[in-house]
């Protein structure tokens, strides 16, 4: 006559589990906006600052390249920083997000939508 409650203990808990992964998944998001990597490009001549979320937040130019006859070089480690930048920033979200699956006793690979 009671057998219906177990399976509605087991949906409480799922539930609550849920909870406590969108929760801990907003608190990732926030983490992510916190966290700064740095990509770089000319051996490090130019560099630019990204949040782990891929938002640039700064660029550094060594001032020794900037020279009129080399826009075109200039432009393209330019380019090549901030592309090192965001693709350290996805990796680390990766990272984070796996790390964070792990904490809550899921599968590392896991696929959730990307942050």
């Amino acid at each position: 006559m009671f057998k219906g409650l177990g399976q509605l203990g087991d949906m409480a808990k799922m539930m609550k589990a849920a909870k406590e992964m969108q929760e801990r998944m907003a608190t990732l998001q926030e983490d992510l906006g916190r966290i700064v990597v740095t990509g770089e490009a000319g051996a490090g001549l130019v560099q630019a600052r990204a949040t782990a979320r891929g938002e640039l937040t700064g660029l550094n130019i060594d001032p020794s390249i900037l020279v009129a006859s080399e826009k075109e070089i200039v432009e393209d480690l330019i380019l090549a920083a901030i592309k090192d930048a965001q693709g350290r920033a996805a990796i680390r979200a990766q990272d984070e997000q796996r790390k964070l699956l792990s904490e809550l006793g899921l599968p590392a690979d896991m696929n959730l939508p990307p942050l």
